[in-house]
């Protein structure tokens, strides 16, 4: 099912721009009257922190959803609202510990009113409590790591489905589509990989003879790994990792031979994976994610092409990658809030609890556990060097 779509630009940025009758608050420029009649000025600014690696190893599946809320707060201010929205990053390097400090600044300093983040499972495991303790609303825009939503938040979300909806919903196809007999599945040891890994393993079994291995999230020699994998001879693999281990796995793999055909999730759904394998042994390769990559669908969807374009204007060229067009859209659901007057970061919050609209990747609604309530899973492939659609989880089918 092809999720609905937003306007881009102006038409967005003066939608949200509307009702903003503003009730005193913090978190903002703010003022006073003089004593003997203290009533609170509406704010002038508000901010709102964005939790990610951006310098990292992994750093290129981060600044593209970092840029993504950019584009969506510049395209708002444009509009000239009342009260304007400044974005505000940390680099967390994914750094659990370090993306905990970072919010805990973002609270006590800045005072921002909102989070898009953490980027990771890992820190935002850590940094959940935090702000939940402090009553400041997260959309995370690619934490998958199924166990965020149990946790009973009431001010996390996130706007991608979880890696109980990913991994089935990719062993599903594989099943359907690769009909494999022998799978090996691998992952990095991470909160992320491990979750989507086992996802996939529960998935297959009794659907393929499954065997599996792990190595650390750091490792860049995986010759203990490769041997194994060459010893059982799969013709399916699954690694749940980031794309910075996956190209050089598959280069691996590859020079030992192994030819079975290799699948990896959101983590791993990058150009840089292409270029960290080398173009012809990545040819092939499988990716799943909850998520719409916008330049691979920009053929067979306008808003997708248009949000393209406005990108790589915006951003010297740069294709919107991972994870952009649910910056975009993270970002999109707290200027409906401040757009409609919500200014505390209780009345935000509030606000998420309903908040009903059709984003540029998908219909962005949310559970009571803060989670989205549209599931979709797509694949995509890496075909000629570059990243293509192959279409919905449920229906697509390799050509």
């Amino acid at each position: 099912m092809r999720p609905k779509t937003a306007r881009l630009g102006g038409v967005l940025a003066a939608g949200v721009a509307l009702s903003l009758a503003l009730a005193a608050c913090g978190g903002g420029d703010t003022g006073t009257t003089a004593e003997g009649g203290d009533t609170a000025a509406a704010p002038t600014t508000l901010k709102i922190g964005f939790i990610g690696d951006l310098t990292g190893d992994n750093a290129a599946i981060v600044i593209p959803p970092r840029n993504g809320a950019q584009l969506a707060i510049d395209e708002y201010n444009a509009t000239n609202p009342k009260v304007k929205v400044e974005l505000i990053p940390y680099d967390s390097k994914a750094d659990p510990s370090t993306a905990a400090n970072l919010a805990k600044t973002a609270i006590q300093k800045d005072k921002v009113v909102g989070i898009i983040g953490p980027a990771f499972s890992g820190e935002s495991q850590q940094v959940q409590p935090i702000l939940e303790e402090a009553k400041v609303p997260s959309i995370s825009a690619s934490a998958t790591r199924t166990a965020l939503a149990d946790a009973g938040a009431k001010y996390w979300h996130r706007v991608v489905a979880n890696d109980d909806v990913q991994g089935p919903a990719a062993a599903e196809f594989v099943a359907r589509a690769v009909t494999p007999k022998k799978a090996f599945v691998i992952d990095d040891k991470s909160p992320y990989g491990q979750g989507l890994a086992q996802a996939v393993t529960t998935a297959l079994k009794g659907k393929s003879e499954v065997q599996s291995d792990s190595f650390e999230a750091t490792a860049t020699d995986f010759s203990s790994t490769v041997n194994k994998v060459a010893a059982f001879n799969p013709d399916f693999i699954f690694f749940g990792g980031y794309y910075a281990q996956a190209g050089p796995l598959i280069k691996q793999l590859r020079d030992k031979g192994v030819k079975a055909r290799v699948m990896s999730g959101d983590g791993s759904l990058h150009s840089n994976l292409i270029e960290g394998a080398g173009t012809e042994q990545a040819e092939g390769t499988l990716l799943s994610c909850p998520c719409k990559i916008a330049y691979a669908w920009a053929d067979a969807d306008e808003n997708s092409k248009k949000f393209t374009e406005t990108f790589k204007t915006k951003f010297s060229g740069q294709l919107p990658e991972i994870y952009a067009t649910e910056g975009y859209d993270a970002a999109t659901a707290f200027l409906k809030a401040i757009g409609e007057g919500k200014v505390t970061t209780e009345d935000i919050n509030t606000y998420l609890t309903s908040v009903d609209f059709a984003g540029l990747g998908k219909p962005i609604k949310f559970t009571e556990k803060g989670e989205v309530a549209d599931t979709s899973v797509y694949i995509y492939q890496v075909k000629g060097g570059q990243i293509v659609s192959v279409g919905d989880a449920k229906d697509a089918n390799l050509s």
